[in-house]
């Protein structure tokens, strides 16, 4: 059954009874207002983290983010739940296999919170470039001791995965006056911004004109460990990863290694393989590597957004029109032609 067609029996099904819609994000008084009118006599549960477990049993469609164990296998089986709307662009929390082959649609956030991505990975590659982490240990014993600096413009920046995240990114870039060459699944309407767009499969080939490897590609089946020895190898020494994307993209080993050896000069990390990050990794001790904990996506304003792309995919459901961010669950992530990027939210 083709997914247009799924949503079309979903939706004479919803007429029959009142539904459900769980929601596990934070959010306020005035958020549920908003998810009210846009989905008048739907009844609203707000479960947050502490009861997710048990409330996802109860919905008819979810919004959010289980950040605790969902047991998805149950809950396909129980075959109630029709319509997943995540509220973040990774769906690693959720596309468990039995959802992967059931009828539930899902919908992520992909491309929602780029702003914000983009000027995480920004903070991490010019903290590193111009040796923030030397100079805070210095400040810290009270020294004022001019130390090698390095340059952003004029390198050649390999952004690995161009959706909604990586298209921004390249946006950020540019004024740097850098050649940006990317990979991506789908490499179609090539900004203007990026020089070269390559097949997800040319990553190797990536890998050896980069200076700075920016990641920001899906987690999923294929691409966990994908940044691995070969491909962190194939850059030339002294070069520099940038991780807003997954940590589990990255195989930590492979990349403890290269930074001690000075392979790599440095890494910027938002994501970590395990989170919170272990106090056993090296990675604690590495004095070329910049830590922050997964708050690339960090914003004032993410629950408005969040619930405003909410509101506009309930709508749509409603009156019967395709989904923003509807994504091939077999990928991981939406095809472009439907990203709410390019939607005003």
């Amino acid at each position: 059954m083709t997914a247009s067609a799924t949503l079309d029996l979903r939706r004479e099904r919803t007429a029959r009874w009142t539904m459900n819609i769980v929601l596990c994000y934070p959010v306020e008084d005035r958020h549920l207002q908003l998810l009210r009118h846009a989905a008048p006599g739907a009844t609203i549960i707000n479960a947050g983290q502490e009861n997710i477990g048990q409330a996802i049993f109860e919905a008819d469609l979810f919004i959010g983010h289980a950040k605790v164990p969902v047991d998805w296998d149950s809950v396909v089986q129980q075959g109630r739940l029709r319509w997943i709307q995540s509220s973040a662009a990774g769906l690693d929390h959720c596309l468990v296999p039995s959802v992967i082959a059931s009828e539930i649609v899902v919908c992520s956030a992909s491309g929602l919170f780029a702003d914000q991505v983009g000027e995480q990975a920004l903070a991490l590659l010019l903290g590193l470039l111009r040796g923030l982490p030397t100079f805070f240990r210095q400040a810290e014993r009270r020294e004022f001791v001019r130390r090698p600096t390095s340059d952003l413009h004029g390198k050649t920046i390999g952004i690995v995965g161009l959706g909604g995240n990586g298209r921004r990114l390249a946006e950020l870039l540019a004024p740097y006056r850098v050649r940006i060459v990317a990979t991506d699944y789908f490499p179609v309407r090539k900004p203007p911004q990026v020089t070269q767009l390559w097949p997800a499969d040319s990553l190797l080939e990536l890998a050896t004109i980069s200076d700075v490897l920016m990641l920001s590609l899906p987690l999923n089946a294929s691409t966990e460990k994908l940044i691995n020895s070969e491909v962190l190898s194939a850059m030339a020494r002294g070069g520099y990863l940038i991780n807003v994307a997954r940590g589990q993209v990255v195989d930590e080993e492979a990349l403890v290694a290269c930074l001690k050896s000075g392979q790599l000069a440095g890494a910027g990390l938002d994501v970590t393989y395990e989170e919170p990050l272990p106090q056993t990794s090296e990675l604690w001790d590495l004095p070329n590597v910049i830590i922050t904990p997964h708050v690339g996506a960090q914003s004032k304003t993410r629950v408005d957004d969040s619930t405003r792309l909410a509101c506009k995919n309930l709508r749509r459901y409603l009156e019967g029109r395709p989904l923003l961010n509807l994504v091939d669950k077999t990928l991981g992530f939406p095809h472009p032609d439907v990203m709410a990027v390019n939607e005003n939210l």
